[in-house]
């Protein structure tokens, strides 16, 4: 029996805050209320595909627990186990750089918190379980091919040590779900899955943003003092001093956040309000991408194709945006002008220099004066001009051996040959200055390599590796999605039986749907 131990379950978001009187799950608005009840609609035929150990024993599971036919029942959303209450949040959100009103969790129902053997807190949720008051014109379900995507990812960007939401299990449903995947006018049935993911808290910017923008200044203070109260306890002093530090904090974590998608080539895709977490994690894996051929303005959400407004360049100055969105939220009850800009600049200051340390522990610097910030930024935009796969590039210059400098191990990291040529000049001088910067500091060579391979991964999630599970599994064959679950769990350690997901990306791959370009419904 899953959760042996009801006592687990304190679910305190829904004891301790406002919900919504209403009982009946059909769409609305919901005023005056932090949360809605929101069961789990039964399905089919619930089968589970995969689940992370890791995971797993962060709620005191077992494989035995698991493999009990009662687990899939559970994350399928056909049983509740003992002591969880499902609800679905309500928030709002700015969505690409506009208002949009109530916007709540329409795909998404939480089973409860769990507080684990060790006293840490995990917020169970299931991803695709049905409809919920805040489904708008949806239908609450998730297809395989969106599920394996957050699966997959959410559990690879762990292991690259980036903040993030977790997974727990994949589960099929057995029942179709209709989708247009790039909103073409091309719908098609596909298979459900629902995805059971895994945090401290789901608590995002737009909780706070819908409670203000209703004028509900009670429950906006309530919900900020609960926020500090359960996620962030190490704030200390009288109610000023925790606000002021609370909003300091969720500044300083979002600008560490973007610096590791930006060291890992991470792209989110859709990075509005509602999809920033106040504990600084990544979440809602929804059209994001990996940068194959390094480039700023790359971006996979089809629906940012015009403005590029979340490419992978621009995600700080979004993220702190988005920041200045919840100063405007929460300022009816923190009038803090003063704090509330400090802590906004300071992002943009805390962001600069720690991107600037993240650029030079990439190219192997152990400090940075004006020689090696000009040697950084000649290399990206060579990069960039030249069209060069950043994650291979990385792990070759971590090889790149200074007695014998040999630039041909750097062959099959450009993705177009002319461009190779065209460039070839300006990457003969500028590898020339980058060996005889090293050559100053003085390294021992095998230590800097150690550091490099530590922050350049060798394996992330490339689009295109990600649809290959989903083909495959689409037709009943999971062999892809666990190999890569093993791939990624240790993305820095070259493995020799992986080398075929340590390749650039193929040219099959480059403007197909689901590799290159992704919708909202991905």
């Amino acid at each position: 029996m899953v959760f042996k131990n009801p006592q687990g379950f304190d679910n305190r978001f829904i004891n301790e805050l406002p919900g919504d009187p209403e009982e009946k799950n059909y769409v609305r608005q919901v005023f005056a209320a932090c949360w809605s009840k929101a069961p789990p609609t039964p399905v089919k035929n619930p089968v589970l595909l995969a689940y992370s150990r890791e995971v797993a024993q962060l709620l005191d599971l077992q494989d035995s627990d698991c493999d009990d036919p009662d687990f899939a029942l559970i994350f399928g959303g056909n049983k509740l186990a003992d002591g969880m209450v499902p609800y679905a949040a309500c928030y709002g959100g700015h969505q690409f750089g506009t208002w949009a009103g109530q916007l709540g969790d329409g795909r998404a129902i939480g089973l409860g918190e769990y507080v684990n053997k060790a006293r840490l807190r995990w917020e169970l949720q299931l991803k695709g379980a049905g409809p919920t008051p805040y489904s708008r014109t949806a239908d609450g379900r998730a297809v395989l091919r969106s599920s394996i995507r957050e699966f997959l990812c959410s559990e690879a960007m762990y292991a690259l040590g980036v903040p993030t939401t977790r997974a727990l299990s994949l589960v099929s449903t057995g029942e179709g779900v209709m989708r247009d995947m790039m909103y073409d006018g091309n719908p098609r049935m596909e298979p459900g899955a629902i995805v059971c993911r895994v945090a401290p808290s789901f608590i995002r910017f737009g909780n706070f943003e819908i409670l203000a923008s209703r004028d509900n200044p009670a429950i906006l203070g309530q919900l900020i003092d609960f926020t500090i109260d359960r996620d962030f306890p190490d704030l200390k002093g009288d109610q000023k001093d925790k606000r002021v530090r609370w909003f300091h904090e969720i500044c300083e974590r979002t600008a560490q956040l973007m610096v590791h998608w930006m060291r890992v080539g991470f792209v989110h895709g859709v990075m509005n309000t509602d999809n920033m977490s106040t504990l600084g994690l990544t979440i809602d894996y929804g059209p994001y991408g990996w940068v194959d051929n390094f480039d700023l303005d790359w971006t996979p959400n089809t629906t940012d194709a015009a403005y590029h407004r979340y490419a992978f360049g621009k995600q700080a100055p979004i993220a702190q945006w988005n920041l200045a969105r919840l100063a405007q939220a929460v300022y009816e009850v923190m009038p803090y002008e003063n704090e509330l800009k400090s802590s906004l600049e300071h992002f943009g200051h805390l962001f600069t220099k720690s991107n600037e340390a993240m650029l030079a522990s990439k190219f192997g610097f152990y400090f940075v004066d004006e020689n090696k910030k000009k040697l950084i930024e000649e290399a990206l935009l060579l990069m960039q001009q030249s069209e060069v796969d950043m994650t291979l590039f990385f792990r070759r210059l971590a090889n790149l051996d200074l007695a014998k400098p040999n630039v041909m191990i750097f062959n099959d990291v450009f993705y177009n040959d002319d461009l190779k040529m065209q460039y070839q000049l300006q990457w003969d001088h500028w590898f020339s200055a980058y060996v005889q910067a090293l050559k100053h500091e003085e390294q021992d060579t095998e230590k800097r390599r150690k550091h490099m391979n530590a922050v350049n991964p060798c394996y992330v999630l490339r689009n295109y590796m990600a649809q290959e599970a989903i083909d495959l599994a689409e037709k009943g064959d999971l062999s892809r999605l666990h190999e890569l679950t093993e791939v990624l769990k240790n993305p820095y350690v070259e493995n020799k039986n992986y080398d075929k997901f340590a390749q650039k990306r193929p040219d099959w791959a480059k403007n197909r749907a689901g590799c290159s370009k992704l919708s909202c419904s991905s």
